[in-house]
């Protein structure tokens, strides 16, 4: 699916209004803009978390899902309970078609260590794909000073890779934003993240970082990786953005 040229424009336009906004100004434009065609994804990281606070005041009924690769930390797993119980929001799970034990089965064991990108294309990518038919719109909790690829995001960007518009609200936060308004709001987060676990992804994928490193310095730690993919910006030719 190629953006038409008007759809296009109106993207830049909002982008543009919205590029300084503070975030729930961002995402109050969203829900009024795309109402029941808007959907989000969060892993339950620090920021995906604040995300949820602000849309149980703007709108809890927003649907919300994870990417439930079956390799996520028993914490994560709980944090959904604590955010259920807090805000009365219940995140949808999307899994992939195969269990674990029948991926690992069909692949002669783990991929995580030796074809980590398959395994994040197999397990997160597919799945957000059909997570987000029939919707117009996602919200992801990226922040542009984590990653190069994130550095080059839009508040509001057309996402070819999924084919719907990418909302992100948290663009221009920084770390200590982040943190700042978990303590201000008495956020529920992930007890890892007291455990020098910056970034959290899956268990395989993840370790804990030394004071001082990069806060994604523990995601595929040693290899270079430093996304799984559902964030790298690709561009279209013939108008994408």
């Amino acid at each position: 699916m190629i953006v038409l040229q008007s759809q296009a424009e109106e993207i830049a336009e909002a982008n543009e209004l919205l590029a300084d906004a503070p975030a729930e100004t961002i995402l109050r434009w969203a829900v009024r803009t795309y109402r029941e065609k808007l959907t989000m994804a969060t892993a339950f990281g620090a920021e995906g978390c604040c995300i949820l606070h602000l849309l149980a005041e703007i709108d809890p009924n927003v649907r919300t899902f994870n990417l439930d690769t079956g390799y996520q930390f028993a914490e994560t797993l709980e944090l959904r309970e604590r955010i259920r119980e807090r805000y009365g929001i219940e995140v949808e799970y999307i899994r992939p078609e195969s269990t674990v034990a029948e991926y690992e089965a069909e692949h002669g064991g783990p991929l995580y260590n030796i074809r980590p990108d398959q395994c994040c294309h197999d397990r997160k990518i597919l799945p957000l794909r059909q997570a987000v038919v029939g919707y117009d719109a996602w919200i992801s909790a990226i922040r542009r000073d984590q990653t190069n690829h994130r550095a080059v995001a839009g508040v509001v960007q057309w996402d070819a890779k999924f084919n719907l518009v990418k909302i992100n609200p948290l663009l221009n936060w920084t770390r200590k934003d982040v943190w700042s308004f978990i303590l201000k709001n008495d956020i529920p987060y992930n007890p890892l993240h007291d455990r020098g676990y910056p970034s959290i992804g899956c268990w395989p994928c993840t370790a804990s970082v030394g004071e001082g490193e990069d806060e994604r310095a523990g995601r595929w730690a040693g290899s270079g990786k430093k996304e799984c993919g559902l964030h790298v910006v690709e561009v279209e030719d013939g108008g994408g953005i």
